[in-house]
This record gives C-alpha cells, structure tokens and sequence, in this order.
C-alpha cells in the first residue's frame, strides 16, 4: 500500500500553466469544430487557409489538450489526498463526494454544449480513488497497459470490430438540434443523448483507456514530485522532450494504414508527452518563458469556470438559436472567435483574481467539497 512521503506539496505554477494551456487550447479546437456543428450548408466567409488551419491545429491540439487537463486532474487528485493522508485522514469518501459535484456541473454544462468532458472526468475520477492505495510498482504496470491501447489492440489481434453507427445516429440528432433548434430544444436534446454520445466518442477515439491512463500517469507524477524542480527532474523532462520529439517525427513519416484506429491513440498520447515536457523543461530554464506563461497560470487556476463559459459563450456565437455563425465563419474566421473568446475570458480572469483567491466555480466546488 502507498504511504505518503510526508513532503510538502506546494503550489506547482507550471501545472497551473499547463491548465491554462490546455484550456486555452479546447476553446480554440471547439472553435474549430464550430463547437461541434458539421453543417452540410455552405459557409457564406470561407478562406483558402481554412483546410490547413484546421490541419495544424487538429496535429496539435486535438486529444492533447483533453489529455494535459485528464493528468493534471489526476496531480491535483494526489495532492489533496497527500495532504489528507499527511493530516491522518482518509480523502476518498470526500472525493467520491467531490467527483459527485463535479458530475453536477457537468450536467449544467452539457445543457450548452454537447461534448462536455466533465461527467466523463467525474466517472473516470472515482477509479482514482482504488488505484491510489496502490504501491507506485502497480500503478506503472496500469499505466503501461492502459498506454498501449489494451482495447484497439484487442479488435485489431482478434478482428472485432466496434459498431459505431449508434453514435452517428445520435450525432445527427443532435447537430440538427444545434442548427434549427430554439435554445430550450437545445439544452434538451443534449441532457438526453450529450453523456452517452461522449462515452460513444471516447471508444471511437481510442480515448477509454487512454484518458484513465492519463489520470494515473497524472497523480504517479505527483507521487514522483516530477512538477517540481528538485534534483534529477529537470534532467527527466529534458531526456522525454528529446525522446517524445524523435518518436513524433518518426511517426510523421509512416502511415498507419489498418493499424490508424490502435496507433494515432498512441500517436497522439506521445504529442502529448512532447508538449508537456517542452513546457515543464522552457518554464525551470527560462526566467523569459516563466514571464510569459505566468498570464496562462491564471487562466488556468480559473480552468473550471473558463470550460463552462467557453461553452455558454460558444455556443451562443456558433449555434442556430444564438448568432449562427455555423455557416457564417470558416474555420480561419472561427479561430480568430476563438482567440477573442479566450483574450475575454484571460481579462476576466486577472479582474476576479484582484479581489478573490479562486474562480467562481472553483470557490464554490470547494466549499461544497468541504461542506
């Protein structure tokens, strides 16, 4: 069984920043995507860069950022259960009861926008709470076996195949909802399908396993203490950037073919490690990178009350019942919404934080929390 180390677990900026990052970074890719309307009506303001825009924004932000915010949620899971554990109490029962909330503010979530992940991060949470009793040697062995893609790996040794027509079914339902339907029909359709559309997607995508491993990796790396600058560790992060970086360019070159549905998953988890580690690394190198990114870490201590308002916001700018830029903006156009969207919400942020210790949401989960 795991004991803690008794060290204290001071505020880490640079996971803050990560968090902004990660934010920052669904806003932008949900802009892509016209927060998840795929119209077949023509779009009045194309631009010839929409193509290669959506290109190099998918490289680089899709599954990662979803990715970076599943394992600092799993670091922030260990730190509050390494402090509990330091004060000889036990935390799961408060965090199972913490997961419930967090699938509360999920549900008002989804009521906007349909691919909300904040359920899914609830469900995926609660297993955190078995795994975390176990020592470190069995938590790299979980972590392993969930990063190779145990499912996709499973169908593609055995030739079982997923159906996944029920999920474009309700996806049709849905998209036509967001272009014609009144907000009211909106909200409605996607409580009714919005949760099991998104644990559809996350088999599609490769995400079942890989997000849990991401939330374990996550709280292994607190255990590690890894997010901070202590002995060894900046040396850690520089050996799995340079590592991360040849594997990514190596992959670039090769195509998948039958093996895509088993390999991007993995793919896309290795991009993942090369952005988290080229962050870490640039943030204990740089004192220049640490000025920049300290205006992320305060995006990022407000990464709870950024996501819903990015998908009130959102929503309201791209779907049927708000201004319907669906089929106004192309997808250059739609970026440069999403760059506007997170300039706003970063403002906001530096106001509320001039007069509160925590955002909105995170003020109130935390009471609640601890009620």
């Amino acid at each position: 069984m795991y004991k803690t180390r008794n060290l204290p677990n001071t505020r880490i900026d640079v996971a803050d920043a990560l968090r902004g990052i990660a934010v920052a970074g669904i806003i932008l890719y949900h802009s892509v995507e016209h927060f998840n309307i795929f119209t077949q009506e023509p779009i009045v303001h194309p631009l010839a860069s929409d193509q290669t825009v959506a290109d190099v924004l998918a490289w680089l932000l899709s599954g990662k950022m979803y990715g970076i915010f599943a394992m600092l949620f799993g670091l922030s899971f260990f730190i509050m259960n390494d402090n509990q554990k330091q004060k000889g109490k036990c935390f799961s029962g408060r965090f199972a009861w913490r997961m419930c909330l967090l699938f509360m503010f999920g549900i008002i979530n989804v009521a906007f926008y349909d691919g909300d992940i904040l359920m899914l991060y609830a469900c995926y949470g609660l297993l955190l709470i078995p795994i975390s009793y176990l020592p470190s040697k069995w938590v790299w062995a979980i972590i392993a076996l969930l990063a190779i893609q145990p499912v996709e790996l499973y169908c593609l040794l055995t030739g079982t195949t997923v159906d996944h027509s029920t999920m474009w079914e309700l996806y049709g339902k849905i998209n036509s909802a967001h272009e014609h339907g009144t907000f009211w029909e909106n909200a409605l359709t996607n409580l009714r399908y919005g949760f099991e559309v998104n644990f559809r997607f996350n088999v599609f995508s490769g995400r079942l396993t890989q997000l849990l491993c991401l939330f374990i990796l996550g709280m292994q790396l607190g255990r590690q203490r890894l997010f901070y600058n202590e002995g060894r560790n900046l040396q850690i992060w520089h050996s799995i950037l340079i590592c991360s970086a040849v594997i990514v360019i190596a992959l670039s070159f090769v195509d998948f073919g039958e093996l895509e549905s088993w390999l991007k998953p993995i793919y896309n988890f290795i991009i993942l490690l090369m952005i988290v580690s080229a962050v870490v690394s640039a943030w204990y190198a740089f004192e220049g990178v640490r000025r920049v990114l300290h205006h992320l870490c305060i995006f990022g201590r407000m990464s709870l009350t950024n996501y819903l308002l990015q998908s009130v916001i959102g929503c309201a700018i791209f779907c049927g019942y708000g201004l319907a830029c669906y089929h106004i903006l192309g997808i250059t156009y739609a970026v440069m919404v999403g760059c506007g969207m997170v300039i706003c919400q970063y403002l906001f942020a530096r106001y509320w934080f001039s007069s509160h210790p925590r955002g909105p949401l995170e003020g109130l989960w935390r009471k609640l929390t601890w009620i």
